[in-house]
């Protein structure tokens, strides 16, 4: 943690100026005095409101889309790349020390904003009968929770980190820390969030619609551990917490059944049937296909409906001058906007070539045929460009043999409004998906086949079940088969098959493959994948990416600088290269 970005948010800590009821619309001040502040609970809850302010930074969100999902086969070069050179080394697999992308201060000032509330908070309990036990006790979740959230994304992305929960708040403190390995951090996060995950707010009320899905409650700590405990392989715990989240949306959807609109109205409805019971949206509405994306990744100016397919989210604006809060610029520069309607980066040449064949696909599949409305929706074809969180709205006509597909609304240049979704249900049944093919034994005898079925079964039934919801037909009609999937390896192709398809562009696909390849204990699937999207260059790429430690991020140089504990990725030589191909 470099000492300038440690202590702008120690010292600074952030004094917010607005009220709770305008808690997405704080915007912090520079500086405040340690011993003037937190005296009552107006303080926390500023603070607070800071810590997401935070995440909704245009660095920090930037961060989650270009670690989870650029180095994958997933995206390529888009237009006006010139204007962002690092990225374009990201793009083409070219990253070095230097990259500013490598750069983690966004994250530790999060972190050290959260760790503040941790340290102060207690003491205005104490001070202001105001400030009840109870609404101690779910801060201190929720912020727990953000800090485990940014520990997540930098252990994911450069492995080990350097990780702490002392608060920086002078300039005396001891920063220069040594990286903690991957395995302690991440079971420091589970213990963190286990200890607190039973204080979190459970409903959020009415009457602040926003805060059930962009403030941290009780589904997304039980989510954050859900997938946690898939990167630590105890996939008891992952299917545990998996049906802790899937359980507890289901219950909020049937308990609230008739104003959902959507989902259905009753237990015979189609959707209802097609998801398990579980509250997908549905996929389609008003005669036309593309409901679900238009519910999900565009700005809903029905901030009063309550999506229970969104788990946390982090909240935007599409009019930041009117409603003083921050526009996604992430996705608008990146994925796309009404001047540029193709963004620094799009879709790769394989995720272009894969949605318009007819026949031997590889990520969309090939029962599908054009009847899978995500062919649609993540993709303008024609444009070759992202749609996610980038048009307003999507209409497929699958009334004949081949779909008419409509997109209106683009988001103005910077003014996209466009929530940034974190966990939502699909994603969270992929991952009880994953971790049931994983307690599979591998192997072919017979014996092996029967022991196994009831856990593939089951992993198939969750697959079956998002893939359904964007099937083009208005009869349940099912366009996967299980004898297609009959072992274990073919099983965990279709999850990561399915999780590609159903969350592409969301920031999670090159995580997924990095998962793999821990797991695996080899890169060859993720080598592989990235390979997929180079014309030229794969043998290099190969070469690269032959050890475990190149899928990860080089430590940004003037950190290196700074942090004299700090040991470079030995992938990356020392981190004064131009780039890590010398050390081949």
């Amino acid at each position: 943690m470099r000492r300038a970005c440690s202590l702008c948010c120690a010292t600074a800590a952030l004094l917010l100026t607005t009220s709770c009821e305008d808690f997405f619309e704080i915007e912090p001040q520079n500086e405040i005095i340690l011993e003037k502040f937190w005296t009552d609970k107006s303080d926390v809850e500023n603070i607070l409101a800071g810590c997401y302010s935070g995440m909704q930074a245009d660095p920090v969100v930037r961060r989650m889309m270009i670690w989870g999902e650029f180095r994958s086969e997933n995206v390529g070069v888009g237009q006006n790349i010139d204007k962002d050179v690092d990225l374009e080394k990201v793009l083409k697999e070219n990253i070095d020390a230097k990259n500013s992308y490598t750069a983690w201060e966004s994250f530790y000032q999060v972190i050290n904003r959260c760790n503040t509330i941790i340290k102060y908070a207690p003491q205005v309990a104490a001070a202001d009968p105001a400030y009840t036990q109870s609404e101690l006790n779910a801060n201190i979740a929720e912020v727990t929770a953000l800090r485990s959230l940014c520990y997540f994304y930098l252990i994911r992305t450069f492995r080990d980190v350097p990780y702490t929960t002392e608060a920086f708040t002078d300039d005396d403190q001891k920063m220069d820390l040594p990286a903690t390995k991957f395995e302690n951090v991440l079971d420091s996060l589970i213990l963190s969030l286990e200890s607190v995950k039973s204080n979190a707010i459970e409903y959020y009320p009415t009457t602040e619609p926003r805060y059930q899905t962009g403030r941290i409650t009780k589904d997304a700590i039980n989510a954050m551990l859900c997938e946690m405990y898939l990167w630590k392989q105890d996939y008891d715990n992952c299917i545990r917490y998996a049906d802790l989240v899937m359980e507890s949306k289901k219950k909020w959807a049937e308990d609230n059944r008739s104003t959902m609109g959507g989902y259905g109205s009753s237990s015979s409805s189609t959707q209802y049937v097609r998801s398990g019971g579980y509250p997908l949206v549905n996929a389609y509405g008003n005669s036309y296909y593309g409901n679900a994306y238009n519910t999900l990744f565009t700005y809903d100016s029905y901030v009063n409906r309550y999506t229970p397919e969104i788990i946390f989210q982090l909240i935007y604006s599409d009019d930041p001058r009117g409603e003083s809060m921050l526009a996604n610029m992430a996705v608008n520069t990146l994925y796309g906007n009404a001047t540029s309607i193709v963004g620094y980066a799009a879709p790769s040449d394989y995720v272009l070539e894969d949605i318009n064949a007819t026949s031997s696909r590889n990520i969309f599949a090939d029962r599908n045929k054009k009847m899978d409305a995500r062919l649609y929706e993540n993709c303008n074809i024609a444009l070759g460009s992202i749609n996610k969180y980038v048009w307003h709205n999507v209409t497929i006509d699958a009334t004949s043999s081949t779909p008419k597909v409509g997109y209106s609304g683009i988001a103005a240049e910077k003014y996209n409004g466009s929530n940034w979704i974190i966990y939502r249900l699909s994603d969270i049944m992929l991952m009880k998906a994953e971790a049931l093919v994983m307690k599979a034994q591998d192997g072919a005898t017979t014996e092996i086949a029967t022991a196994n079925k009831p856990l593939l079964d089951a992993a198939f039934q969750l697959v079956n079940w998002v893939n359904k919801r964007s099937v083009c037909e208005t009869e349940l009609v099912d366009t996967l088969l299980r004898s297609d999937y009959a072992s274990k390896a073919q099983m965990e192709t279709l999850v990561m098959q399915e999780r590609q398809r159903e969350l592409m562009f969301e920031g999670k696909r090159y995580f997924d493959l990095v998962r793999q390849a821990r797991r695996n204990g080899n890169t060859q699937a993720l080598s592989a994948a990235v390979q997929r999207k180079v014309t030229t260059g794969g043998a290099l790429i190969a070469n690269k990416m032959s050890k475990m430690d190149a899928i990860y991020w080089p430590y940004n140089y003037e950190e290196l600088k700074v942090n004299t504990n700090l040991t470079q990725n030995p992938a990356f030589s020392s981190g004064e290269n131009s780039s890590y191909e010398k050390n081949y």
